[in-house]
């Protein structure tokens, strides 16, 4: 099967499902397993993928997403050309499972899909901890400070580690929080996550001094962490290290109490 796939999260899916052989292209943001996609003809960013050499290419069958702002766009385009597609809008990780299994089902693979998910739900088993659940700030941009809000997946992971969203009740994927918003919520722990930019420039200074923010316990006591955003933001497999890494954070709080 030709697949085409514009977003990581659905790149590290068909990847996980042993088919990485048979992606034919992808968009510029794919980068895991890098011993795969580095292979792999590109199609321009998410946001802007090249819709002309995608429908000459001629796939099988393309995996977009709703998960990505502004991906829509090229969502309504492919699906004005004809193309057959796929654009889930995971919101919790139940229905990330359920994603991956509509994928293994779509490329005939329904029993690895199923392994897949089973290997996940075994790696997101909640755990007992002798945590009182802090606040943490998972920090999707900096300048304004995005947050997820209650349609994202991250409520659960949080919530697995053993910590909490102190904006998981605002109905929205994801939302613009002021400065005065951060104190009154005041978070134990900020964890940049920032979608787009490589890690290498991950700046914790550039939270520990943004102006107002001083008071806030997580600057008062630097606990300010760096995840990856391929482990927080991409709603596939790889959101079982995302929760490990969110322990290591709540860890890191509980013994410095």
């Amino acid at each position: 099967m030709r697949i085409a796939s514009l977003t990581c999260s659905n790149t590290e899916i068909v990847c996980a499902l042993g088919l990485g052989d048979q992606l034919m292209a992808l968009d510029d943001h794919s980068d895991h397993p890098k011993a795969v996609v580095e292979k792999v003809p590109r199609l321009g960013p998410d946001l802007s993928i090249d819709v002309d050499v995608l429908e000459k290419l001629n796939p099988d069958i393309v995996l977009a997403s709703l998960t990505v702002p502004g991906h829509e766009k090229v969502v309504e385009e492919i699906a004005a050309r004809g193309m057959p597609y796929i654009a889930p809008d995971p919101q919790s990780l139940s229905d990330i499972f359920r994603d991956v299994i509509d994928i293994a089902q779509l490329l005939d693979v329904p029993e690895r899909g199923e392994a897949l998910v089973g290997w996940m739900k075994k790696g997101l088993q909640e755990k007992k901890t002798e945590s009182d659940h802090p606040p943490i700030l998972v920090e999707w941009w900096p300048r304004p400070v995005y947050v997820p809000g209650h349609r994202s997946w991250v409520n659960e992971m949080l919530e697995l580690a053993g910590a909490v969203n102190p904006w998981h009740e605002y109905p929205a994927h994801s939302l613009e929080v002021s400065q005065q918003q951060a104190v009154e919520k005041d978070p134990a722990a900020v964890v940049i996550s920032w979608c787009g930019i490589d890690p290498s420039r991950y700046q914790r200074s550039r939270v520990l001094s943004r102006p107002g923010w001083q008071q806030i316990s997580a600057i008062r006591h630097q606990h300010v962490f760096c995840i990856p955003e391929a482990y927080l933001g991409r709603p596939g497999p790889r959101l079982v290290e995302g929760v490990r890494r969110l322990r290591a954070v709540v860890e890191t709080l509980a013994s410095q109490q």
